[in-house]
């Protein structure tokens, strides 16, 4: 299926919006609801949820935990993804304590992985860190669908080819760098670098046209 990489970044912000209507205990909500909590249209919710199927009733609207659980089901987090961390410096342990992971959620960390023979042995979050060269034999073993990067960019591409060749098809690069992976292979990419220096482009940017004319 040909879906726009938008469409599925703005279905996990639907998720979110209903998830938080959810908690608050209501049980309908509208594509106009969605899309001004989105900052799109309502035409435009209904276009992307269009992609997989027919949702809602006309003048009625949507049920809140049913199309919650379709988007989650859509969005593959119908079941547990075994996950991994490479590069235990101080950002890997940081994502080591995401609350996002643990066995009865949708991401498990099941592995970490560094070079260093200092961090080699030493537990984080429960889990012993191995040498990276155990990588084959521990996503065999764990069944590893998803690896995360989080090594200096002069090793990224190293460490990607690595997972690549490991057998793991889902990559999350928080590396400052650009990788090559094969076209079966899923790449995003979270570089907090390039995020910061685009704020400072705008706020440059903003303060510029604030200054008098010459």
């Amino acid at each position: 299926m040909n879906v726009p990489t938008a469409t599925v970044s703005r279905l996990i912000v639907y998720l979110r919006v209903l998830d938080s209507l959810a908690s608050a205990g209501k049980s309908r909500t509208s594509s106009e609801y969605l899309g001004n909590e989105a900052q799109v249209s309502p035409f435009q919710v209904r276009k992307d949820l269009a992609y997989f199927g027919r949702f809602g009733t006309r003048g009625i609207g949507y049920d809140v935990a049913e199309l919650g659980q379709r988007i989650r089901t859509i969005l593959g987090l119908g079941r547990s993804w075994n996950t991994c961390i490479v590069g235990l410096g101080r950002l890997g342990q940081a994502l080591v304590d995401y609350p996002g992971f643990g066995p009865q959620k949708e991401f498990h960390l099941v592995a970490l992985f560094d070079t260093d023979s200092a961090k080699i042995g030493k537990c984080f979050g429960g889990l012993a860190v191995r040498h990276n060269w155990e990588l084959p034999q521990a996503v065999a073993e764990l069944n590893i669908q998803l690896g995360m990067i989080a090594v200096p960019a002069s090793s990224a591409q190293e460490v990607a080819t690595a997972l690549v060749q490991a057998g793991i098809r889902g990559i999350l690069n928080f590396a400052p760098a650009v990788i090559e992976v094969p076209l079966h292979v899923f790449v995003e990419k979270t570089d907090v670098s390039a995020a910061l220096e685009r704020l400072t482009f705008y706020l440059s940017a903003a303060q510029a046209d604030r200054r008098p004319a010459p």
